[in-house]
């Protein structure tokens, strides 16, 4: 479904701004209200995890500089690092062209993922001889 509101600025120049709580409304969440976040490292770019946000949970991360998710398996929000004391510091937050995908920047202390590795992305597919091996998660 496209959005009206980001199709309307597709051709805005590079010193146009927008009201930030215009663009929070007109995000693109899903059915139950969330939206995808990517998070990467701020220094080296690697991606770190990817997780959800509701509108609330954007506004709380904006409101505090602290990274703050919705976690669908416990319907309720998750700042990170609350219980693991591996907090993520928001340092820039970005909105792919349609408004359906927020990518954020951090700085990472500690692990990102719950398995005390560097990202969750540790899951090497190797389709050649179709397994899935574990890296160090630092690739």
């Amino acid at each position: 479904m496209e959005n009206d509101f980001f199709r309307s600025i597709e051709g805005a120049s590079h010193e146009h701004s927008y009201p930030l709580s215009q663009v929070i409304a007109n995000l693109s969440f899903d059915v139950n209200g969330l939206i995808p976040v990517i998070t990467q490292d701020h220094v080296s770019r690697e991606v770190l995890m990817m997780a959800w946000m509701n509108q609330e949970a954007v506004n709380r991360t904006l409101a505090s500089g602290n990274m703050t998710y919705w976690s669908r398996s416990r319907s309720q929000f998750w700042r990170k690092g609350e219980t693991s004391g591996h907090y993520q510091q928001l340092k820039t937050m970005r909105i792919d062209c349609d408004g359906d995908a927020i990518l954020c920047s951090v700085e990472q202390v500690g692990y990102a993922c719950h398995t005390g590795r560097p990202n969750c992305f540790y899951l090497d597919v190797a389709p050649e001889n179709q397994r899935v091996f574990i890296n160090r998660g630092t690739e």
